[in-house]
Protein backbone atom coordinates (compact mmCIF):
# COMPACT_ATOMS: atom_id res chain seq x y z
CA UNK A 1 0.00 0.00 0.00
CA UNK A 2 2.32 2.39 0.82
CA UNK A 3 5.18 1.35 -2.37
CA UNK A 4 1.66 2.59 -4.36
CA UNK A 5 0.86 5.73 -2.63
CA UNK A 6 4.85 6.61 -3.04
CA UNK A 7 3.85 6.02 -6.98
CA UNK A 8 0.80 7.65 -6.96
CA UNK A 9 2.60 10.86 -5.44
CA UNK A 10 6.26 10.99 -7.87
CA UNK A 11 3.27 10.41 -10.51
CA UNK A 12 1.20 13.90 -9.26
CA UNK A 13 4.23 15.85 -9.09
CA UNK A 14 5.36 14.93 -12.37
CA UNK A 15 2.22 15.92 -13.94
CA UNK A 16 2.16 18.64 -12.17
CA UNK A 17 5.18 20.78 -13.04
CA UNK A 18 5.45 22.13 -16.64
CA UNK A 19 8.01 21.78 -19.12
CA UNK A 20 9.44 25.04 -18.31
CA UNK A 21 10.30 23.75 -14.68
CA UNK A 22 12.18 20.94 -15.91
CA UNK A 23 16.09 21.14 -15.01
CA UNK A 24 18.10 18.47 -16.18
CA UNK A 25 20.25 16.39 -14.09
CA UNK A 26 23.94 16.72 -14.63
CA UNK A 27 25.84 14.05 -16.41
CA UNK A 28 29.02 13.31 -14.92
CA UNK A 29 30.98 15.19 -18.26
CA UNK A 30 29.05 18.42 -16.77
CA UNK A 31 30.36 17.76 -13.62
CA UNK A 32 33.89 16.95 -14.81
CA UNK A 33 33.47 19.96 -17.08
CA UNK A 34 32.87 22.28 -14.54
CA UNK A 35 35.65 21.27 -11.65
CA UNK A 36 37.56 22.06 -15.09
CA UNK A 37 36.36 25.33 -15.82
CA UNK A 38 36.55 26.50 -12.31
CA UNK A 39 40.20 25.15 -12.19
CA UNK A 40 41.03 27.38 -15.16
CA UNK A 41 39.14 30.24 -13.59
CA UNK A 42 40.87 30.09 -10.29
CA UNK A 43 37.91 29.55 -8.68
CA UNK A 44 35.48 31.66 -10.20
CA UNK A 45 34.04 29.30 -12.29
CA UNK A 46 31.34 29.54 -15.44
CA UNK A 47 30.37 32.84 -14.50
CA UNK A 48 34.20 33.92 -15.72
CA UNK A 49 33.39 32.99 -19.29
CA UNK A 50 30.23 34.39 -19.48
CA UNK A 51 29.14 37.03 -22.23
CA UNK A 52 26.93 40.01 -21.45
CA UNK A 53 23.56 40.51 -23.11
CA UNK A 54 23.79 42.99 -25.99
CA UNK A 55 22.15 46.06 -24.40
CA UNK A 56 23.77 45.39 -21.40
CA UNK A 57 25.66 48.29 -21.76
CA UNK A 58 26.99 48.59 -17.94
CA UNK A 59 28.14 44.88 -18.46
CA UNK A 60 30.11 45.23 -21.91
CA UNK A 61 33.56 46.63 -21.58
CA UNK A 62 34.12 49.87 -22.80
CA UNK A 63 35.84 52.85 -23.31
CA UNK A 64 35.67 55.63 -20.11
CA UNK A 65 35.99 58.59 -23.15
CA UNK A 66 33.64 56.86 -25.24
CA UNK A 67 30.21 55.70 -23.13
CA UNK A 68 28.01 53.16 -25.19
CA UNK A 69 24.62 54.47 -25.34
CA UNK A 70 21.53 53.59 -27.43
CA UNK A 71 21.78 56.31 -29.90
CA UNK A 72 25.68 55.78 -30.87
CA UNK A 73 24.96 52.29 -31.00
CA UNK A 74 21.90 52.96 -33.57
CA UNK A 75 24.05 55.32 -35.57
CA UNK A 76 27.19 53.22 -35.69
CA UNK A 77 25.31 49.96 -37.17
CA UNK A 78 24.23 51.79 -39.94
CA UNK A 79 27.53 53.63 -39.81
CA UNK A 80 29.45 49.99 -40.51
CA UNK A 81 27.36 48.67 -43.33
CA UNK A 82 26.90 51.83 -44.80
CA UNK A 83 28.22 51.77 -49.01
CA UNK A 84 27.93 55.75 -49.02
CA UNK A 85 30.78 56.02 -46.51
CA UNK A 86 32.94 54.84 -49.71
CA UNK A 87 33.57 58.31 -50.44
CA UNK A 88 37.47 58.80 -50.71
CA UNK A 89 38.37 56.11 -53.75
CA UNK A 90 41.21 56.53 -56.15
CA UNK A 91 39.42 55.01 -58.64
CA UNK A 92 36.07 57.53 -58.89
CA UNK A 93 33.78 54.89 -60.61
CA UNK A 94 34.60 52.88 -56.92
CA UNK A 95 32.43 55.62 -54.89
CA UNK A 96 29.89 54.31 -53.00
CA UNK A 97 30.77 50.29 -53.67
CA UNK A 98 32.35 49.33 -50.20
CA UNK A 99 31.79 49.87 -46.51
CA UNK A 100 33.92 48.61 -43.47
CA UNK A 101 31.07 45.33 -43.68
CA UNK A 102 33.32 44.49 -46.95
CA UNK A 103 35.74 42.91 -44.73
CA UNK A 104 33.43 42.48 -41.61
CA UNK A 105 30.41 40.73 -42.98
CA UNK A 106 27.36 38.79 -40.15
CA UNK A 107 27.60 36.00 -42.88
CA UNK A 108 31.14 35.30 -42.30
CA UNK A 109 31.21 35.64 -38.29
CA UNK A 110 32.10 39.71 -38.74
CA UNK A 111 35.35 38.45 -40.63
CA UNK A 112 36.11 38.64 -44.49
CA UNK A 113 34.32 35.40 -46.39
CA UNK A 114 37.48 35.17 -48.22
CA UNK A 115 41.38 35.13 -47.56
CA UNK A 116 42.20 38.84 -47.72
CA UNK A 117 39.46 41.24 -47.02
CA UNK A 118 38.94 43.75 -50.19
CA UNK A 119 37.40 46.83 -49.74
CA UNK A 120 37.52 49.10 -52.74
CA UNK A 121 37.95 47.88 -56.27
CA UNK A 122 37.10 44.28 -55.07
CA UNK A 123 34.09 42.87 -56.78
CA UNK A 124 31.30 40.19 -55.63
CA UNK A 125 30.20 38.68 -52.50
CA UNK A 126 28.80 35.41 -52.93
CA UNK A 127 26.39 33.84 -50.47
CA UNK A 128 28.82 34.60 -47.34
CA UNK A 129 31.71 36.77 -49.02
CA UNK A 130 33.23 33.81 -50.30
CA UNK A 131 33.29 35.11 -53.79
CA UNK A 132 34.79 38.95 -53.49
CA UNK A 133 37.62 39.07 -55.69
CA UNK A 134 40.40 41.72 -56.94
CA UNK A 135 39.13 43.94 -60.12
CA UNK A 136 41.99 42.92 -62.24
CA UNK A 137 40.96 45.85 -64.48
CA UNK A 138 42.44 48.45 -62.26
CA UNK A 139 45.81 49.40 -61.48
CA UNK A 140 47.29 47.07 -58.60
CA UNK A 141 48.17 50.23 -56.48
CA UNK A 142 44.14 51.01 -56.22
CA UNK A 143 43.18 48.17 -54.50
CA UNK A 144 42.55 48.43 -50.93
CA UNK A 145 43.58 44.48 -50.56
CA UNK A 146 44.55 43.68 -46.68
CA UNK A 147 48.10 42.24 -45.90
CA UNK A 148 47.00 40.17 -42.98
CA UNK A 149 44.13 38.34 -42.04
CA UNK A 150 40.73 40.49 -41.63
CA UNK A 151 39.82 39.67 -38.25
CA UNK A 152 36.62 39.28 -36.56
CA UNK A 153 34.69 42.33 -35.08
CA UNK A 154 32.88 39.58 -32.61
CA UNK A 155 34.05 40.41 -29.18
CA UNK A 156 36.47 42.95 -29.77
CA UNK A 157 35.18 44.54 -26.11
CA UNK A 158 37.30 42.60 -24.48
CA UNK A 159 40.73 43.93 -26.08
CA UNK A 160 42.34 46.97 -25.47
CA UNK A 161 44.46 47.21 -28.95
CA UNK A 162 43.52 46.23 -32.19
CA UNK A 163 45.05 44.53 -35.24
CA UNK A 164 46.78 40.93 -34.87
CA UNK A 165 50.11 43.42 -33.85
CA UNK A 166 48.24 45.31 -31.28
CA UNK A 167 49.35 48.40 -33.00
CA UNK A 168 46.25 50.54 -32.41
CA UNK A 169 45.18 51.75 -28.68
CA UNK A 170 46.85 54.64 -26.86
CA UNK A 171 46.41 52.32 -22.84
CA UNK A 172 46.57 49.94 -21.35
CA UNK A 173 48.49 46.90 -23.36
CA UNK A 174 50.42 49.75 -25.45
CA UNK A 175 51.49 51.91 -22.76
CA UNK A 176 55.28 52.16 -23.03
CA UNK A 177 55.42 51.85 -26.93
CA UNK A 178 54.38 55.54 -27.33
CA UNK A 179 58.04 55.45 -29.83
CA UNK A 180 56.56 53.43 -32.12
CA UNK A 181 53.31 55.81 -32.52
CA UNK A 182 54.67 58.01 -35.33
CA UNK A 183 52.60 56.95 -38.13
CA UNK A 184 49.60 56.17 -35.44
CA UNK A 185 49.11 59.63 -34.40
CA UNK A 186 45.41 58.65 -33.13
CA UNK A 187 47.06 56.77 -30.29
CA UNK A 188 48.11 60.03 -29.13
CA UNK A 189 44.21 60.73 -28.43
CA UNK A 190 44.02 58.30 -25.33
CA UNK A 191 41.03 55.60 -26.32
CA UNK A 192 41.67 52.04 -26.67
CA UNK A 193 42.50 50.27 -29.24
CA UNK A 194 38.67 49.68 -30.91
CA UNK A 195 38.39 53.67 -31.19
CA UNK A 196 41.70 54.10 -32.63
CA UNK A 197 40.85 51.33 -35.59
CA UNK A 198 37.36 53.04 -36.00
CA UNK A 199 39.40 56.54 -36.68
CA UNK A 200 42.51 55.55 -38.35
CA UNK A 201 40.53 52.64 -40.67
CA UNK A 202 38.57 55.63 -42.16
CA UNK A 203 41.80 56.67 -43.80
CA UNK A 204 43.50 53.92 -44.47
CA UNK A 205 40.00 52.31 -46.26
CA UNK A 206 39.15 55.56 -48.11
CA UNK A 207 36.22 55.83 -46.25
CA UNK A 208 34.41 59.55 -45.43
CA UNK A 209 32.69 60.91 -43.02
CA UNK A 210 32.12 64.31 -42.86
CA UNK A 211 29.12 67.21 -42.71
CA UNK A 212 28.83 66.55 -46.65
CA UNK A 213 27.92 62.53 -46.05
CA UNK A 214 25.84 62.94 -42.89
CA UNK A 215 23.93 65.78 -44.75
CA UNK A 216 23.13 64.45 -48.21
CA UNK A 217 22.32 60.62 -47.03
CA UNK A 218 20.20 61.74 -43.86
CA UNK A 219 22.42 61.01 -40.82
CA UNK A 220 22.04 64.48 -39.32
CA UNK A 221 19.20 63.34 -36.67
CA UNK A 222 21.11 60.37 -36.16
CA UNK A 223 24.35 62.18 -34.97
CA UNK A 224 22.55 64.89 -33.26
CA UNK A 225 20.54 62.38 -31.10
CA UNK A 226 24.40 60.17 -30.53
CA UNK A 227 26.26 62.95 -29.47
CA UNK A 228 24.03 66.08 -28.03
CA UNK A 229 27.02 67.31 -25.89
CA UNK A 230 29.37 68.01 -29.16
CA UNK A 231 29.70 71.20 -30.95
CA UNK A 232 27.72 71.41 -34.27
CA UNK A 233 31.21 72.50 -35.38
CA UNK A 234 32.60 69.33 -34.54
CA UNK A 235 29.63 66.99 -34.56
CA UNK A 236 29.50 65.32 -37.83
CA UNK A 237 33.28 64.46 -38.21
CA UNK A 238 34.80 61.50 -38.96
CA UNK A 239 36.23 61.19 -35.00
CA UNK A 240 32.30 60.93 -34.05
CA UNK A 241 31.69 58.55 -36.53
CA UNK A 242 34.37 56.70 -35.28
CA UNK A 243 33.20 56.57 -31.88
CA UNK A 244 29.55 55.66 -33.28
CA UNK A 245 31.11 52.53 -34.87
CA UNK A 246 33.18 51.90 -31.71
CA UNK A 247 30.19 51.76 -29.80
CA UNK A 248 28.25 49.64 -31.74
CA UNK A 249 31.16 46.74 -32.59
CA UNK A 250 31.58 46.62 -28.83
CA UNK A 251 28.12 45.43 -28.50
CA UNK A 252 28.57 42.31 -30.97
CA UNK A 253 29.14 39.78 -28.47
CA UNK A 254 28.87 35.93 -29.90
CA UNK A 255 25.81 35.34 -26.36
CA UNK A 256 23.80 33.21 -28.29
CA UNK A 257 26.37 30.59 -28.96
CA UNK A 258 25.49 26.73 -27.21
CA UNK A 259 28.42 27.30 -25.17
CA UNK A 260 26.83 30.47 -23.81
CA UNK A 261 24.13 28.58 -22.90
CA UNK A 262 25.41 25.84 -21.18
CA UNK A 263 27.18 28.25 -18.84
CA UNK A 264 23.87 29.35 -17.96
CA UNK A 265 22.81 26.07 -17.24
CA UNK A 266 21.47 24.45 -19.83
CA UNK A 267 23.51 21.41 -19.66
CA UNK A 268 21.78 19.68 -23.00
CA UNK A 269 22.92 22.79 -25.49
CA UNK A 270 26.12 20.53 -26.31
CA UNK A 271 27.02 17.11 -27.24
CA UNK A 272 28.57 14.68 -25.52
CA UNK A 273 31.67 14.98 -27.61
CA UNK A 274 31.34 18.71 -27.39
CA UNK A 275 31.61 19.06 -23.93
CA UNK A 276 34.57 16.09 -23.78
CA UNK A 277 36.01 19.20 -26.29
CA UNK A 278 35.56 21.54 -24.66
CA UNK A 279 37.40 19.27 -20.99
CA UNK A 280 40.71 19.00 -23.58
CA UNK A 281 40.56 22.71 -24.09
CA UNK A 282 40.01 23.76 -21.06
CA UNK A 283 42.34 21.10 -19.24
CA UNK A 284 44.89 19.05 -21.32
CA UNK A 285 44.99 21.14 -24.77
CA UNK A 286 45.90 23.83 -22.16
CA UNK A 287 44.17 26.33 -24.47
CA UNK A 288 42.61 28.47 -22.23
CA UNK A 289 46.22 29.58 -20.94
CA UNK A 290 45.62 32.31 -24.03
CA UNK A 291 42.11 31.50 -24.98
CA UNK A 292 40.31 32.74 -21.42
CA UNK A 293 37.54 34.91 -20.14
CA UNK A 294 34.53 35.55 -21.86
CA UNK A 295 35.65 36.26 -25.58
CA UNK A 296 37.91 33.73 -24.58
CA UNK A 297 41.22 35.71 -25.90
CA UNK A 298 43.58 37.62 -23.48
CA UNK A 299 45.89 40.64 -23.69
CA UNK A 300 48.95 38.94 -24.68
CA UNK A 301 50.70 37.91 -28.39
CA UNK A 302 52.38 34.86 -29.31
CA UNK A 303 54.27 32.63 -32.00
CA UNK A 304 52.76 29.39 -33.05
CA UNK A 305 55.19 29.80 -36.32
CA UNK A 306 52.13 30.25 -38.83
CA UNK A 307 52.77 31.19 -42.37
CA UNK A 308 52.22 34.09 -44.27
CA UNK A 309 50.23 35.66 -47.30
CA UNK A 310 53.99 35.49 -49.24
CA UNK A 311 53.95 31.79 -48.61
CA UNK A 312 50.05 31.20 -50.02
CA UNK A 313 49.46 30.43 -53.92
CA UNK A 314 47.40 32.85 -55.54
CA UNK A 315 47.87 35.72 -52.27
CA UNK A 316 47.48 39.15 -53.48
CA UNK A 317 50.38 42.14 -52.07
CA UNK A 318 50.39 45.51 -52.49
CA UNK A 319 54.11 47.22 -53.73
CA UNK A 320 54.03 49.56 -50.78
CA UNK A 321 53.20 46.87 -48.23
CA UNK A 322 56.24 46.21 -45.82
CA UNK A 323 55.08 42.27 -45.83
CA UNK A 324 58.49 41.93 -43.78
CA UNK A 325 57.08 44.35 -40.66
CA UNK A 326 53.38 42.55 -41.22
CA UNK A 327 54.94 39.20 -40.70
CA UNK A 328 56.90 40.53 -37.78
CA UNK A 329 53.78 40.95 -35.93
CA UNK A 330 54.23 42.26 -32.55
CA UNK A 331 57.80 42.96 -33.33
CA UNK A 332 57.15 45.22 -36.20
CA UNK A 333 55.31 47.30 -34.27
CA UNK A 334 57.50 47.46 -31.10
CA UNK A 335 60.74 47.27 -32.68
CA UNK A 336 61.60 44.56 -29.90
CA UNK A 337 63.43 40.96 -31.32
CA UNK A 338 61.51 39.09 -28.38
CA UNK A 339 58.36 40.16 -29.74
CA UNK A 340 59.30 39.31 -33.61
CA UNK A 341 56.43 36.76 -34.95
CA UNK A 342 54.27 36.69 -32.39
CA UNK A 343 50.27 37.99 -32.97
CA UNK A 344 47.43 38.82 -30.77
CA UNK A 345 45.40 36.45 -29.21
CA UNK A 346 42.00 36.29 -31.47
CA UNK A 347 38.72 35.37 -30.50
CA UNK A 348 37.42 31.53 -31.29
CA UNK A 349 33.90 32.48 -31.70
CA UNK A 350 31.85 31.49 -35.40
CA UNK A 351 35.40 30.67 -36.52
CA UNK A 352 33.17 28.06 -38.86
CA UNK A 353 32.03 30.87 -40.82
CA UNK A 354 35.16 32.71 -41.84
CA UNK A 355 36.91 29.45 -43.62
CA UNK A 356 40.95 30.80 -43.41
CA UNK A 357 42.31 30.74 -39.90
CA UNK A 358 45.91 31.99 -38.57
CA UNK A 359 47.31 35.42 -39.54
CA UNK A 360 48.02 34.28 -42.91
CA UNK A 361 44.99 32.38 -43.78
CA UNK A 362 47.04 28.97 -44.13
CA UNK A 363 44.63 26.55 -42.61
CA UNK A 364 41.18 26.02 -44.41
CA UNK A 365 39.98 24.08 -41.20
CA UNK A 366 39.86 24.37 -37.50
CA UNK A 367 41.00 20.92 -37.21
CA UNK A 368 43.79 21.72 -38.85
CA UNK A 369 45.26 24.11 -36.77
CA UNK A 370 44.71 21.98 -33.77
CA UNK A 371 46.63 19.16 -35.07
CA UNK A 372 49.47 21.79 -35.92
CA UNK A 373 49.78 22.95 -33.21
CA UNK A 374 49.57 19.69 -31.18
CA UNK A 375 52.44 18.33 -33.45
CA UNK A 376 54.53 21.59 -33.40
CA UNK A 377 56.21 21.74 -36.75
CA UNK A 378 56.05 25.77 -37.81
CA UNK A 379 55.11 26.45 -41.16
CA UNK A 380 57.16 29.34 -41.41
CA UNK A 381 61.36 29.04 -40.87
CA UNK A 382 61.84 32.65 -39.77
CA UNK A 383 60.72 32.55 -36.30
CA UNK A 384 63.40 31.81 -33.90
CA UNK A 385 62.61 28.66 -31.40
CA UNK A 386 62.99 30.66 -28.69
CA UNK A 387 59.88 33.10 -29.67
CA UNK A 388 57.65 29.91 -30.41
CA UNK A 389 55.00 29.41 -27.55
CA UNK A 390 55.68 27.19 -24.82
CA UNK A 391 51.86 25.25 -25.61
CA UNK A 392 53.77 24.57 -29.54
CA UNK A 393 53.85 20.83 -29.44
CA UNK A 394 53.48 20.05 -26.09
CA UNK A 395 50.05 19.63 -25.70
CA UNK A 396 49.74 15.78 -26.68
CA UNK A 397 46.23 15.30 -27.81
CA UNK A 398 45.03 12.31 -28.84
CA UNK A 399 43.33 12.11 -32.06
CA UNK A 400 39.64 11.53 -30.35
CA UNK A 401 40.70 14.85 -28.22
CA UNK A 402 41.52 16.58 -31.43
CA UNK A 403 37.96 15.68 -32.89
CA UNK A 404 36.11 16.20 -29.89
CA UNK A 405 38.28 19.62 -29.42
CA UNK A 406 37.19 20.82 -33.09
CA UNK A 407 33.53 20.04 -32.37
CA UNK A 408 33.84 22.05 -29.79
CA UNK A 409 35.05 25.12 -31.20
CA UNK A 410 33.24 24.86 -34.64
CA UNK A 411 29.88 24.06 -32.68
CA UNK A 412 29.52 25.24 -29.84
CA UNK A 413 31.07 27.93 -29.69
CA UNK A 414 29.25 29.65 -33.12
CA UNK A 415 26.53 31.48 -32.61
CA UNK A 416 23.81 30.83 -35.31
CA UNK A 417 21.98 34.60 -34.81
CA UNK A 418 24.55 37.53 -35.97
CA UNK A 419 22.02 38.84 -38.53
CA UNK A 420 20.48 40.27 -35.26
CA UNK A 421 23.23 42.77 -35.54
CA UNK A 422 22.88 43.56 -39.14
CA UNK A 423 20.58 46.52 -40.07
CA UNK A 424 17.64 45.89 -42.58
CA UNK A 425 18.42 48.88 -45.11
CA UNK A 426 21.00 51.64 -44.65
CA UNK A 427 20.08 55.13 -44.93
CA UNK A 428 21.76 55.91 -48.59
CA UNK A 429 19.18 53.08 -49.66
CA UNK A 430 22.43 51.79 -51.22
CA UNK A 431 23.46 48.07 -51.26
CA UNK A 432 25.01 46.82 -48.35
CA UNK A 433 27.61 45.44 -47.67
CA UNK A 434 29.13 46.04 -50.87
CA UNK A 435 27.27 47.99 -53.84
CA UNK A 436 29.32 46.98 -56.87
CA UNK A 437 27.52 45.39 -59.73
CA UNK A 438 28.69 41.72 -59.16
CA UNK A 439 27.90 42.44 -55.82
CA UNK A 440 24.34 43.96 -56.15
CA UNK A 441 23.08 40.95 -57.96
CA UNK A 442 25.06 38.37 -55.81
CA UNK A 443 23.17 40.29 -52.83
CA UNK A 444 19.31 40.35 -54.80
CA UNK A 445 19.91 44.16 -54.92
CA UNK A 446 18.88 44.01 -58.61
Amino acid sequence: MKKLLFIVVIILLVSSCSKDDYIPIESDLDVELLNVLDEASNGIGTSFFMLPESNDYVSIPQDPLNPISEEKVVLGKLLLHETATGGNPKITEMKATYSCASCHQAAAGFAAGVRQGIGECGIGFGIRGEERVADTTVPRDSIDVQPIKSPTLLNVAYQDVMLWNGQFGGTGTNAGTEASWTEIQENFLGFQGVEVQAIKGQKVHRLQIDDEFVNTFGYKELFDAAFPDVAESERYTKRTGALAIAAYERTLLANKSPWQNWLKGNNESLTDSEKKGAIAFFGKGRCYECHTGPALNDKSFYSFGMGDFDNVNGALLLYDVNIDKVKRGRGGFTNNPADDFKFKTPTLYNLIDSRFYGHGGTFTSIKDVISYKNEGVPQSTEVPLENLAPQFGTIQLTAEEIDDMTLFIANSLRDPELTRYVPESINSGNCFPNNDNVSRTDLGCD
